[in-house]
């Protein structure tokens, strides 16, 4: 074998471990959360008007993190070569100009590649394609170098099982909360910290003052503005980031209670209670339903049991939702449940608990347990495991 053949067998499987692994992992992290990744292709047909299509999405999600997720396993075992490597390539043809166009136009914070679990920005995951790119290439060009792991009596069999693991372990994650959690509310997670961020690394602001002299505007800053130059006429004050600091994991937390107004009969917002709820030294029951309309109501009346035992044993018990205050009075109307209704922005109760409804135990603003509807406790488990 002459170097050159040695090298370009040596680049072969370099770049069907690289392309292979990459499309397992990333394949895999959206299997675990797939209500996640249903939700950034919504974010993606808001921004192309293309809400019709919302019905869509799950399916979509699932088909495609099982897609991902086979073909980097398939790659990786050299099974079905020739045409693995040609829907791979398919796959980068259509993905790499989709994510410069994402780069560019920015029409998400990041576009979901590795889900939670490792968050790159627009223009990485481009750069990420690109690479990706230029190896499926070489894949597409010697793919006869590819090493098969298994004879092709057993392929079949080693296909059937990844493709059965990919479609029933993203339903699993559909039907329950992710067996892994990548988000900064999961069990142990305390969310006044996750709302901190260190002010020395925080981001770096400077206030600009702009004045005008002779219709020319300037802009000066604190140290040397003309404070006492009368001149000059001051315009306005803006402020200006000067160098990008760490984020906090959580940014934008903020619950607001709902209450009934008996002489006008309806639901209006009340005051913000976030910190009522994250610095409760007892515990704290939040059903999250980021939507009413769309709740599942087959397990409401688990909801309704813990509702009472809270009230009995006085600890709190709060619905959070980002339903309208009318649209509460309407489910409240119908459903008679005497729930403590709060108002939460609908992304951040999508991401507290992949569930709708779901329930979340918090004492002293740290997540004790969560639970989707099916799985919520009885009172024989809260009696034996909420303690103060």
């Amino acid at each position: 074998m002459s170097s050159k053949t040695k090298i370009v067998k040596f680049l072969v499987e370099l770049s069907r471990i690289i392309v292979g692994a990459t499309f397992l992992f990333s394949g895999f992290v959206k299997a675990v959360d797939p209500l996640g990744f249903t939700y950034k292709i919504e974010d993606y047909l808001i921004e192309l008007g293309l809400m019709d299509l919302f019905p869509l999405a799950l399916p979509a999600a699932v088909f495609m993190v099982t897609a991902e997720f086979a073909l980097g396993v398939f790659l990786l075992l050299g099974i079905y070569r020739k045409w693995v490597v040609r829907l791979i390539f398919v796959f980068m043809v259509f993905f790499t100009p989709l994510t410069l166009w994402i780069a560019i136009a920015n029409p998400v914070e990041d576009c979901g590649c590795f889900g939670d679990a490792f968050v790159i920005s627009n223009w990485q995951t481009f750069y990420k394609n690109i690479i990706l790119l230029a190896g499926v290439i070489l894949l597409l060009l010697k793919w006869e170098q590819i090493t098969p792991f298994f004879s092709k009596k057993i392929a079949p069999v080693a296909a059937l099982l990844t493709l059965l693991f990919g479609v029933l372990f993203s339903l699993h994650n559909v039907y329950r909360l992710p067996v892994f959690d990548f988000r900064p509310y999961k069990v142990g997670a305390n969310i006044p910290q996750q709302m901190f961020v260190d002010p020395e690394k925080a981001d770096v602001l400077e206030t600009v003052f702009i004045y005008s002299k002779d219709g020319v505007e300037e802009e000066f800053t604190e140290e040397n503005y003309p404070w006492n130059d009368s001149t000059w006429t001051f315009v306005e004050m803006k402020t200006k980031l000067v160098k990008e600091g760490e984020k906090p994991a959580i940014e934008d937390f903020a619950v607001e209670s709902l209450y009934y107004d008996e002489a006008g009969g309806d639901w209006n917002i009340g005051g913000d209670i976030t910190d009522i709820i994250l610095s409760e030294p007892s515990y704290t029951f939040l059903m999250v339903a980021y939507s009413l309309e769309k709740m599942n109501l087959k397990h409401l009346e688990r909801f309704k049991e813990v509702h009472r035992y809270a009230e009995e044993n006085g600890y709190s018990f709060y619905l959070l939702t980002s339903s309208s205050a009318d649209m509460v009075g309407e489910w409240e109307e119908h459903h008679r449940t005497g729930f403590q209704f709060c108002h939460a922005d609908e992304r951040v109760l999508k991401t507290m608990i992949r569930a709708n409804p779901g329930l979340m135990l918090l004492k002293e603003g740290t997540v004790i347990d969560k639970w989707d509807g099916s799985r919520v406790p009885g009172k024989r488990w809260l009696e034996e495991e909420v303690k103060n």
